[in-house]
């Protein structure tokens, strides 16, 4: 197996309702099927689909999927003074505000938000990793 994410799966109750929401934030979708919504990133695509539907390809019952499950998606700015407009940008496309941006112990400065369905984003600006030219992240920089 070799050492990366290609898709990334947020199970929602409402497809559109959640692209709207991501949409809001500047996204934009790629073209595709009726009930699957996805947005390219750098390396990655990020898709939205039902969550029943979701919950029946997995053989599970839907009410065995969701919540808080220990994970988070982290999205990473070029300077700590991007964090709290991006959070506000969330707040007023109707996501929830977890953390409000502030410096962190490690020496970066970080909030949290969740999108409508709980998934939880960190919002961060990591000094010791700067993002490439175009936006990409690694550990230690580039």
């Amino acid at each position: 197996m070799e050492q990366r994410v290609s898709l990334i799966t947020l199970a929602v109750k409402d497809v559109a309702t959640s692209a709207a929401f991501y949409e809001a934030l500047g996204w934009q979708r790629e073209p595709g099927e009726e009930g699957v919504v996805a947005f390219n990133l750098l390396g990655q695509t990020l898709g939205l689909y039902p969550r029943a539907a979701l919950a029946e390809d997995l053989g599970v019952e839907e009410d065995e999927i969701g919540g808080f499950s220990g994970v988070t998606f982290g999205y990473n700015v070029r300077t700590k003074e991007e964090v709290a407009p991006v959070l506000a940008a969330v707040e007023a496309a109707g996501g929830r505000v977890l953390r409000q941006a502030g410096d962190i112990f490690w020496g970066g400065y970080i909030g949290y938000f969740a999108d409508l369905d709980g998934h939880v984003w960190e919002v961060a600006h990591n000094p010791f990793s700067p993002l490439s030219d175009e936006g990409a992240f690694r550990w230690g920089g580039y």
